[in-house]
């Protein structure tokens, strides 16, 4: 079919997965001449931003613990895409009637993008069927459900704890059992006083960790950024609060403010010991901890998040990446059987741990001998898996709508100036609100 160069950007841009984009892809079906392959060998294609995924896909797919029994012999041919490059060549793939691979790892913040006007139903296969029978044992189904159907599995449950520095929550005399943040903003603006070291962390710098980092304590909290029919939900009494908390750490010094929890600035603090604890999910101990402090390996530990004193969970969660199965495809049935095998089941999930400590999606694994016996160095030589089981048993939904992209660069810069005092919390969710609704039709 003919595509002018306007309707692509249309169903490429922010507003571009809009009503036009549900449209163009149903009348340029991903379907092929060739027939589905029922059984025998199936070379999946795969698209993916993170080697780790690849490496464990590659792994499972001569796992017989895994896909043994299964009707197809799989082999996974990976290409590498960057994460905000996958959704838009998927599309133009798609319009342009193009080869799309089996199966492709959607991050997070990404999925938003084909929230809108049926494109996600045009290009993925509805994963309702394997997800609705487990009920409550699996996890974060949530931001990758469309008009009720799960487009995408979860890769990693990115359950957010606080890690700490034992050593240095002795020498200081924090105790590590400290109940809410009410509590430890107290004796962590103390802390800043005396020492001029940090009880966490919040980002100044980019959109995304702006509101990344605002969203993890909101959603500790008990609010979210819309609610479970997308409707707008940041304008609430639970945001305002955790906007207020994070803006008397940051004028006590109890949280230093970094651009970016990643970068230069946060390994030097964390090299220097200026930041002596942090609220960030499980996998930034390889990333964060482990990458910029190695030499500190047996200092830290994690344990739950504390309460806010109003309510809310000892948990939270930031980032992740999940796979959908393109539909329409000669292995589509191959895909859906091999991604149920090495996501949905507990073969997969242990096998998915150990080959890169993704996280469990299913809850209960986590009180297994398999993982509550585990030991992390780096930790201590804590049973982790104490912690995270606590975590998982209480952790918050987090819903997502298809304009979450325009959402996060309308709240950046007001919630960084509340954080940094130079308007109240309220005011700045109502103008970040205002500034979104003027470019998102209700």
């Amino acid at each position: 079919m003919d595509l002018n160069r306007r309707d692509l950007l249309r169903l490429l841009g922010v507003a571009g997965l809009g009503a036009a984009g549900g449209g163009i892809l149903s009348g340029c079906s991903t379907a092929t001449a060739v027939a589905p392959v029922r059984s025998g060998a199936a070379s999946l294609g795969l698209w993916t931003h993170d080697p780790g995924y690849a490496s464990y896909f590659t792994q499972a797919a001569t796992d017989a613990a895994v896909v043994g029994g299964s009707a197809w012999t799989f082999g996974v041919d990976v290409t590498s895409v960057a994460p905000a490059d996958i959704v838009s060549r998927l599309v133009t793939q798609a319009v342009a009637q193009r080869p799309l691979p089996d199966l492709a790892g959607l991050v997070i913040d990404q999925f938003p993008r084909v929230m809108r006007a049926g494109i996600a139903e045009n290009l993925f296969v509805d994963l309702t069927a394997l997800t609705a029978p487990l009920g409550d044992r699996l996890l974060k189904t949530q931001p990758y459900t469309v008009d009720g159907k799960v487009y995408a599995l979860e890769s990693d449950n990115s359950i957010s704890v606080m890690f700490y520095r034992a050593d240095l929550f002795d020498e200081l005399g924090i105790p590590a059992d400290v109940g809410t943040w009410e509590e430890l903003l107290e004796i962590g603006a103390e802390v800043a006083a005396d020492t001029g070291q940090a009880i966490g962390m919040v980002a100044n710098g980019d959109n995304g960790s702006i509101v990344n980092g605002f969203t993890q304590l909101l959603l500790q909290r008990g609010g979210n950024l819309y609610d479970a029919e997308g409707n707008l939900a940041v304008l609430s009494d639970e945001a305002v609060e955790v906007l207020e908390l994070m803006a008397e750490g940051v004028r006590t010094g109890a949280f230093v403010a970094l651009a970016d929890p990643y970068g230069g600035a946060a390994a030097a603090a964390l090299k220097g010991s200026r930041l002596v604890a942090t609220v960030m999910p499980n996998w930034y101990e390889v990333y964060g901890l482990q990458a910029n402090a190695p030499d500190q390996e047996g200092l830290w530990r994690a344990r739950t998040i504390p309460r806010f004193a109003g309510g809310g969970h000892v948990a939270s969660t930031m980032g992740g990446t999940a796979f959908a199965v393109l539909k329409d495809q000669p292995l589509t049935d191959a895909a859906t059987d091999f991604l149920h095998r090495s996501y949905l089941t507990e073969e997969g999930q242990l096998a998915r741990y150990f080959a890169g400590a993704y996280m469990p999606t299913l809850v209960d694994l986590y009180d297994a001998p398999e993982f509550q016996e585990i030991t992390d160095p780096y930790l201590g030589g804590q049973r982790v898996f104490e912690v995270f089981s606590a975590a998982a048993a209480d952790m918050p939904l987090f819903y997502q709508s298809a304009g979450a992209s325009v959402l996060r660069d309308s709240l950046g810069g007001p919630v960084l100036r509340a954080i940094t005092g130079q308007v109240g919390a309220e005011e700045a969710l109502r103008a970040g609100v205002r500034t979104y609704e003027r470019q998102v039709q209700p």
